[in-house]
């Protein structure tokens, strides 16, 4: 675990507490806090249990509520003193509910774990998770592009969004397993292009495998996998390794021939037409790096423009195709937990055209 990614996620401090995953990761005996969903009682190295509740000893914690797979969950001894108050014999309501503790981060029934536990606490509001409702209103975040259009909107967002914390390259496949992890299945992430659920751990190069996509292909502004904009998660995304090569560095437009392994997705010599589900979702993602990389702090200056066959110019298009997808395809619930995620767990920005679809319109 690298420490960019565990300042994002959290420092294991009491108000600012480790994650399931990050806790797992960080089984060094010493004493941190962690946050997670209560998803049942350990009674062995690789058995949770969900209901009929033996006693108050231990209950286990996840990143998810639904999670099921004991490798991504962390177990807690309850010492006697917090065992009527959240041992789950005793309170089987906590199952679901969201537990903050913090104890000894070492192996409990050979796995990993938090022992010597010292605090307890349920974190109100965060019971149910699956059902992301309105997209989220964060209006202290965006307090100081309130009254905005144009490019004085364009320049407010940018002040915003562009200090954030960066992932390098080989991080970025696990943040993937995570943003993009398959509601219906947690073993599995869903296909950008395809739509195609598919293993998390069958990334790589070859025929068949996942690998990462820059929904701003990298070659316009030839910025490559570097840190910054070749590994910001708000434009990366899993898919298929030869749909991925099909599409190049292709902008965006509608037309050409439909592709024989992702079907609804169309392209040509100089374009790219994804399948309509996520047409909105590339927009959006090319909105944000072109309001997220504008020049300063020796970064390169992004831009949207209304061509194909940008090639390595900092350039993206075609813009009014793109205005047209954003608004036929709105926001989703997938698109408001990824953003979540990005924003709680990796890299502390946000994509304001989620939060915000309507500014799109007010800046270009």
């Amino acid at each position: 675990m690298q420490l960019d990614k565990i300042s994002a996620a959290g420092s294991g401090t009491w108000s600012s507490p480790f994650s399931v995953s990050q806790a797992i990761s960080n089984q060094s005996g010493a004493a941190y806090s962690v946050e997670g969903y209560v998803v049942g009682q350990p009674v062995s190295q690789t058995s949770v249990l969900t209901s009929g509740f033996p006693n108050d000893y231990a209950l286990a914690l996840a990143d998810s509520p639904n999670e099921t797979n004991t490798s991504d969950m962390v177990f807690v001894q309850i010492p006697s003193a917090f065992r009527s108050s959240y041992g789950l014999q005793s309170n089987p309501g906590l199952m679901g509910q969201k537990l903050k503790v913090t104890g000894n981060l070492t192996a409990y029934f050979s796995h990993p774990g938090v022992k010597s536990t010292t605090a307890f606490e349920v974190v109100q509001g965060d019971s149910d998770p699956t059902d992301p409702g309105d997209p989220p209103v964060y209006e202290e975040y965006y307090s100081t592009a309130e009254g905005k259009t144009g490019s004085n909107l364009k320049s407010a967002l940018h002040n915003i969004i562009d200090d954030h914390t960066t992932l390098s390259y080989s991080e970025v496949w696990g943040a993937l397993r995570n943003t993009d992890e398959d509601p219906a299945n947690s073993n599995n992430v869903l296909l950008l292009y395809s739509g195609r659920s598919q293993s998390k751990f069958t990334n790589g190069g070859n025929v068949d495998d996942w690998n990462r996509e820059h929904v701003w292909a990298k070659s316009h502004g030839d910025f490559g996998t570097a840190q910054g904009p070749g590994t910001d998660l708000h434009h990366l995304r899993p898919t298929d390794v030869t749909v991925n090569s099909s599409r190049g560095n292709l902008d965006f437009d509608n037309g050409g021939g439909e592709h024989g392994e992702a079907p609804g997705n169309y392209y040509d010599g100089d374009s790219w037409e994804p399948r309509d589900e996520v047409k909105g979702d590339v927009a959006r993602m090319i909105f944000y790096m072109a309001v997220r990389y504008e020049g300063d702090s020796g970064e390169l200056d992004l831009e949207l423009n209304n061509y194909v066959n940008n090639g390595s110019a900092p350039y993206h298009g075609k813009m009014s195709v793109l205005l047209e997808w954003h608004a036929e395809d709105p926001v989703d619930s997938r698109e408001i937990r990824r953003n979540n995620i990005i924003f709680e767990d990796y890299q502390g920005n946000r994509n304001p055209f989620i939060d915000h679809p309507e500014w799109a319109g007010m800046i270009w």
